[in-house]
């Protein structure tokens, strides 16, 4: 049996590609909104970032957000998001540990 392949990602601000489950994807709903989407499976437009804060003002200083979302991402909305990945960076790595150890 063949093992599974498993889905790539580009980091937006490093532009490192890794996979899917090792990022954090921020999306654009339909409604216009843009929002973190720690299961992935949100409707709208994706951007995926990698789990540090690094790379997340990284991608607020060259405006890799608007690029990769299509849309004009504004100074509040990255604050909000910068306070969001704050809290759910913990609970982020705490998840890519517990699925790293399931792959062992």
């Amino acid at each position: 049996m063949r093992p599974r392949k498993v889905p790539l990602r580009k980091c937006v601000a490093c532009q490192e590609m890794m996979p899917k489950k090792e990022l954090i994807r921020i999306v654009r709903t339909p409604a216009e909104e843009v929002q973190i989407d720690l299961t992935g499976k949100k409707a709208g437009r994706g951007a995926y970032l990698c789990g540090k804060v690094s790379c997340f003002k990284l991608a607020k200083k060259t405006k890799a957000l608007d690029r990769a979302l299509k849309q004009h991402v504004g100074e509040h909305i990255y604050d909000q998001l910068e306070q969001d990945f704050a809290a759910v960076e913990e609970q982020f790595i705490a998840g890519k540990e517990l699925v790293s150890d399931e792959a062992e």
